[in-house]
């Protein structure tokens, strides 16, 4: 496979900052192709030399474009064109939305199911558990949403656990208007502690004993 670089980006333009600290600008002749479309620069990547932009904030990179000869991207992109306008690729194209919308209703079905396990309330409050499934998943689920739930590093059950406990902190909780001091590791240390407050509301319903529902954040807030 061609050599890509992978540069940080610098305040001007077309400097770029490489991994041993060097200042590279691009060849005479190279564009910069925009991030978007993954296909296109995925060609461009094998069809030559290339230099992938990537700058970091925190632990988030974000793609600034990739640089290549203007003819290689040019080439690239005509026949990626070319090849995207005949009806095989648009029947391909059908046939891998229905199979990415059969796989996002199963992960639905299957990620709500271990919200309502995680919850484990007592058939009391089994309607309660039920509608805060509910809607735990319809926030964390969508395509796109960056939520805990979409991420594949932990089991499911994990994903489900936490995706409760950040509707919880927004919902029965001051978070959202709580004005924290900007103090390294403060946020978490907030974060932690309503965790603990959550997950004791949420013991009150694991067991048949009846309890104020007027009082409690959980009940109010469905």
């Amino acid at each position: 496979m061609p050599e890509c670089l992978t540069l940080a980006p610098t305040p001007d333009p077309r400097r770029f900052r490489a991994p041993d600290g060097a200042l590279l600008s691009p060849p005479e002749g190279w564009a910069c192709l925009p991030p978007g479309d993954a296909g296109l620069t995925r060609r461009v990547k094998l069809a030559g030399p290339s230099w992938m932009v990537v700058e970091k904030r925190g632990r988030k990179t974000f793609s600034r474009g990739l640089w290549a000869p203007a003819a290689t991207i040019e080439a690239a992109r005509a026949a990626l064109e070319a090849e995207r306008s005949t009806p095989a690729y648009a029947k391909k194209r059908e046939a891998d939305a229905r199979r990415r919308e059969r796989d996002q209703e199963e992960y639905v079905r299957e990620f709500e199911a271990a919200v309502v396990a995680f919850l484990r309330f007592s058939p009391r409050y089994a309607a309660l558990a039920r509608a805060i499934a509910t809607k735990v998943t319809l926030h964390a689920t969508p395509v796109g949403s960056g939520t805990v739930a979409r991420t594949e590093r932990i089991p499911v059950a994990q994903r489900a656990e936490s995706a409760v406990i950040a509707w919880m902190r927004h919902q029965t909780t001051a978070y959202d208007s709580m004005a924290i001091p900007r103090v390294k590791g403060m946020r978490r240390e907030v974060r932690r502690e309503l965790a603990q407050i959550s997950r004791a509301i949420l013991d009150l319903h694991r067991g048949d004993a009846p309890h104020a529902g007027a009082s409690c954040p959980l009940c109010a807030a469905l």
